[in-house]
């Protein structure tokens, strides 16, 4: 006789999931019409709205393109209201295990404010490609930690070092990648339009 495993989801996870329907609820989409508009399958999104799968950056940045949110917006709806002080230890982090990129809410956004700031790490090797901002005119500041980045916008490569800033408005696809033969890690400061 087989037994049957009951996995639980990570708690993030399924306040993501709850937090996808709720949004797509909303709007009163059905998860095909979500699919056409985001160009996700309808098997990828139920199973990111159930929590049985951990979404990856690319569909997340998909739907916040959809739903006209940051990413940060997004997962700082599912994530507590942070205090004025925001300890390293309290701050969330999320890691999307298939590209090899970590994101630290240094400081989660606000709904009185329209800054945030994120500390990124892409493993050696990484390469992420966002097809759009989650957010038409978001500006970014990157700003070099450690390693090298290789930051594409508007069809130009921008490649950073330690101490290095690209300063710059979203319109239209990104491409984050590691540049160097060790980790990447940055700030990145958003301000939303």
């Amino acid at each position: 006789m087989k037994r049957e495993v009951t996995v639980t989801p990570d708690p993030v996870d399924a306040r993501l999931g709850a937090r996808l329907v709720e949004l797509r609820t909303e709007r009163g989409w059905s998860l095909g019409e979500l699919a056409e508009r985001s160009g996700v399958s309808k098997s990828t999104l139920s199973r990111a709205e159930r929590a049985e799968t951990s979404p990856t950056a690319a569909l997340l940045n998909r739907l916040c393109g959809v739903y006209g949110r940051t990413m940060s917006q997004l997962l700082s709806e599912v994530e507590a209201e942070p205090a004025p002080v925001l300890r390293a230890a309290e701050q969330p982090v999320w890691e999307d295990l298939a590209s090899g990129f970590v994101r630290r809410s240094v400081s989660p956004p606000h709904g009185a404010l329209r800054g945030e700031l994120v500390e990124g790490r892409l493993a050696q090797g990484a390469d992420i490609a966002y097809d759009r901002p989650p957010v038409p005119g978001l500006e970014q500041h990157i700003w070099m930690l450690e390693g090298r980045l290789g930051v594409t916008a508007d069809g130009v490569e921008h490649v950073l070092e330690t101490g290095d800033c690209l300063r710059l408005r979203v319109w239209g696809p990104t491409r984050f990648r590691c540049a160097g033969p060790r980790e990447a890690r940055y700030v990145l400061a958003v301000v939303r339009p």
